[in-house]
């Protein structure tokens, strides 16, 4: 179990720390690719339904009644058995980009992926999975009522991406006497990343990091931008 978790209020992030002390940084799926993703698993689950009801329908009585059986079983455990065998993607998660996870960043388990499952008929009242487009709504992970029963979170898979780079061409500046070597790190690490983060995170880490150095709130971004250009340069 994670020792804390948070959301911070920019770019939708939920930060796990693990007992090691490791940051995981997890992106929960709204409402909207949610749904998208259920309606293609519905869309599969249908043409199965169809395809064994017309397959089975030949044999008869008898057929009619084993397609029953089967259609309860695909209906009440393609979702399980994707999500617990296919590192918690069921095949319209999988083409959306998302993947279940436990609250603390392990995979999904049998008991986890059940609850939450069985909890769609909770969620679907009174109609429509009203309760739980409402459940998404309002909570800051956008956790449905069978996500808050099972402790889970439908995230948008993680892709390692490709480290940053900080083109060495522009204005550069000296850094300013006393920085400390984490200090400089950080101003690094921001250069380096400055172009994937969002307006709204770029602007709140250079506020932060823009303090030590005494950089004007306006000129920050760019003022840490050309100290980071000195500081590779003198590396």
């Amino acid at each position: 179990m994670p020792s804390s978790t948070s959301y911070p209020p920019l770019d939708n992030r939920y930060r796990v720390e693990t007992p090691e002390g490791i940051d995981l940084v997890l992106q929960p799926a709204g409402l909207v690719p949610r749904a998208l993703a259920f309606a293609i698993d519905l869309a599969i689950r249908g043409a199965l339904f169809a395809t064994l009801l017309f397959a089975f329908s030949l044999l008869g009585l008898f057929g009619l009644g084993l397609a029953a059986i089967l259609l309860f079983l695909v209906q009440w455990w393609y979702m399980v058995l994707f999500e617990v065998l296919n590192q918690g993607r069921t095949p319209g998660k999988q083409w959306l980009g998302l993947q279940v996870l436990h609250d603390d960043g392990t995979p999904v388990g049998w008991a986890s992926s059940l609850i939450r499952n069985l909890l769609r008929v909770v969620d679907l009242l009174p109609f429509a999975y009203f309760l739980g487009a409402l459940s998404c709504l309002l909570h800051p992970g956008f956790k449905r009522l069978g996500d808050l029963a099972a402790g889970t979170l439908v995230v948008y898979r993680f892709r390692p991406a490709s480290p940053g780079t900080l083109p060495l061409e522009g204005p550069a500046q000296a850094a300013p006497e006393g920085l400390a070597e984490v200090e400089r790190r950080a101003l690094i690490a921001f250069a380096e990343r400055h172009d994937s983060l969002s307006p709204a995170r770029r602007s709140e880490l250079a506020s932060l990091l823009a303090e030590p150095i005494g950089a004007a709130p306006a000129q920050a971004e760019q003022t840490l931008l050309a100290i980071a250009r000195g500081l590779l340069r003198s590396g």
